[in-house]
């Protein structure tokens, strides 16, 4: 078993054809604890999704599903948040976020949330 690292979802939805579902679900399933953040609220794996940018302490990870365009409301958020590593999965890449990110000491990882933890990189 991986160390258990704390992971907020970023663009987090209940329709589970999406990645987001897959990757709260996959987290769940590997032993992660998961925050879900997403714009409608609702479940998945057990996991309830705030719609409103909760307050969080202590996040290792936060993984992006949300296009750069839906990005910018939460740059403050993630800054603040202080995680070790934002993961920027296909389609949400973002060179004006990673700018942020590294002027933060925050690591940028350009890579598949759902590869990683299949190849057990995660």
């Amino acid at each position: 078993m991986t160390k258990n690292k704390k992971t907020l979802v970023l663009g987090a939805t209940t329709k589970p054809e999406k990645y987001a579902f897959k990757a709260i679900t996959m987290l769940v399933d590997k032993g992660h604890s998961v925050l879900a953040l997403g714009q409608n609220a609702g479940e998945v794996a057990g996991v309830k999704i705030q719609t409103k940018a909760i307050p969080i302490k202590n996040i290792d990870t936060v993984t992006l599903y949300l296009n750069p365009a839906r990005q910018r409301d939460y740059y403050n958020y993630i800054v603040e948040a202080k995680p070790k590593r934002v993961i920027f999965n296909p389609g949400t890449e973002n060179p004006e976020l990673y700018q942020l990110l590294k002027l933060n000491d925050i690591k940028v990882e350009i890579a598949c949330t759902l590869v990683l933890l299949t190849t057990n990189q995660y």
